[in-house]
């Protein structure tokens, strides 16, 4: 619990209409769990404006409504809190009602487009492995030390994340890895918030139906940077192009990765197989149980994110070398048959050209590649031609089937892909709306030596239609399909 006017001090342009020395037992953005004593926040979301549910939010008991407009009939005994922007006040109000949980523990965030999940999933499960306490709030699952927190968002909202937070710092956890989504960047999910470091990836198309601009999109991303404080560090790829665009504005300090410039951490691939790759870091040669470059990559993210953190670069290699992939990226399965199928999320056309691009590394051309891939309903269509086209650019045959079609017809997705392809690329491709069926038939196509890979839903276990989720696994239909 913790008085109003202990919650408030820090906002800007904030108006007080009651008491604001009454105390508040919880937040809640949604009404329906609002008990008594709650300060309820009146979020204008995407889809529904929490403003019209204030008065369901009294009636359930509220203390106090955090809004920008106020109700035409303000309710006796209930203290409004009128700001400009709730977005901007809700970050700062939650991290203090949950005892500011990141000066207790070093929080550092991975944004960029691909690998967010494998550099704060191997990070979380290296600094265990080194005998810290650990929590992870990523795209798989969330975890306060080895308790699993089911995850709904990439990011949660700003009280989830809060509670979620306080609750790693009581339980005594020191570091936290957070993947940070650009929604919850520009939706300020994680103001008010302390970083120890962040960590940029790479950049490439994502998430258009939301941010409309490529533009938007990178600048969502480089907010996160711009707002490290001088005290915590950043550590960038320097092979994307928009490497040190992220890190123009920052008052971090900033160290660099890359596997083909100079750099702060230097790797270079030396070999590479289905079983894993060779690779030196800094000098320093190592073993690890992961595939293809953008999985080094990766690695060095890890590795220069560790050595930030104080850890030595021996101690480092040595751990990082016992980790294997996280579910869903680049799950290698063997056959009978002799084939290797690959379970793995990518889900955007430069997610889907390093997957490829590395299969046909490794395969050294013996055998074929078959690619099972759909695009997600409801989502960004623009990438959906662009995804077909690099999947048959690098595959010897395609399966065109469904993903997660939400509220969109399969059939729609499909032709959405397939207006990307010329009549060459057609003799490619077959579609199959059934993804079971698309999978097994990928896998009866197969034989030895030939790699099948079954893209877009990776750590999944579902497939979402029409607002039902149906238990689905591509890991147990490719298994089934043997």
């Amino acid at each position: 619990m913790m008085r109003l006017d202990e919650l408030i001090p820090d906002l800007n342009g904030v108006r007080v209409i009651g008491d604001a020395d009454v105390w508040i037992t919880d937040i809640q953005l949604d009404s329906r769990r609002v008990t008594e004593g709650c300060l309820f926040v009146a979020m204008r979301g995407t889809v529904v404006d929490g403003h019209q549910f204030i008065q369901k939010a009294i009636d359930a008991g509220a203390a106090a409504v955090l809004c920008e407009t106020l109700p035409e009939e303000l309710a006796e005994k209930v203290t409004f809190i009128q700001v400009p922007d709730c977005e901007d006040a809700v970050g700062p109000v939650s991290t203090r009602f949950f005892g500011n949980p990141t000066d207790k523990v070093r929080l550092v965030g991975v944004t960029g487009t691909n690998g967010k999940t494998t550099i704060a999933t191997l990070l979380y499960n290296m600094f265990r492995k080194m005998g810290y306490k650990c929590g992870l709030i990523s795209t798989v699952c969330n975890y306060i030390d080895d308790e699993p927190v089911p995850a709904d968002h990439t990011t949660p909202d700003a009280v989830t994340l809060n509670r979620l937070l306080g609750r790693m710092a009581d339980e005594g956890c020191k570091y936290v890895f957070m993947e940070c989504s650009s929604h919850a960047i520009v939706q300020k999910r994680i103001g008010g918030l302390k970083y120890a470091g962040g960590v940029f990836t790479n950049l490439t198309r994502d998430h258009m139906d939301y941010h409309k601009t490529f533009e938007n999109y990178l600048k969502a991303k480089k907010m996160f940077f711009d707002s490290l404080g001088k005290d915590s560090f950043m550590v960038t790829n320097l092979d994307d192009r928009n490497g040190l665009v992220m890190a123009q504005n920052t008052k971090a300090k900033v160290v660099t990765y890359s596997l083909r410039s100079m750099s702060d951490f230097k790797g270079r691939l030396l070999e590479s197989g289905f079983d894993g790759m060779l690779l030196e870091i800094n000098g320093r040669e190592a073993f690890f149980r992961f595939i293809g470059k953008f999985n080094a990559s990766n690695l060095l993210a890890v590795f220069g994110t560790a050595c930030m953190l104080g850890r030595d670069p021996i101690e480092i290699l040595t751990v990082m070398s016992t980790l294997t992939p996280v579910n869903g990226r680049f799950d290698a399965i063997r056959s009978p048959k002799g084939f290797t199928a690959i379970v793995d999320y990518a889900h955007t056309p430069d997610a889907l050209t390093n997957v490829l691009t590395t299969i046909v590394d490794v395969m050294g051309g013996k055998g074929q590649i078959i690619t099972v891939v759909g695009a997600g309903g409801n989502r960004d269509k623009g990438k959906r031609p662009l995804m077909a086209k690099e999947c048959v650019k690098y595959s010897d045959k395609v399966i065109i089937t469904s993903d997660n079609p939400r509220f969109e017809e399969p059939r729609d997705i499909i032709n959405d892909m397939l207006a990307g392809l010329s009549s060459d690329d057609m003799h490619k491709v077959i579609t199959i709306e059934d993804r079971r069926e698309a999978i097994r038939t990928a896998c009866m196509m197969a034989v030895e030596a030939d790699v099948v890979l079954i893209a877009g839903k990776g750590h999944e276990d579902y497939q979402e239609i029409k607002g039902v989720k149906h238990h689905f696994d591509d890991h147990e239909v490719v298994r089934d399909s043997f």
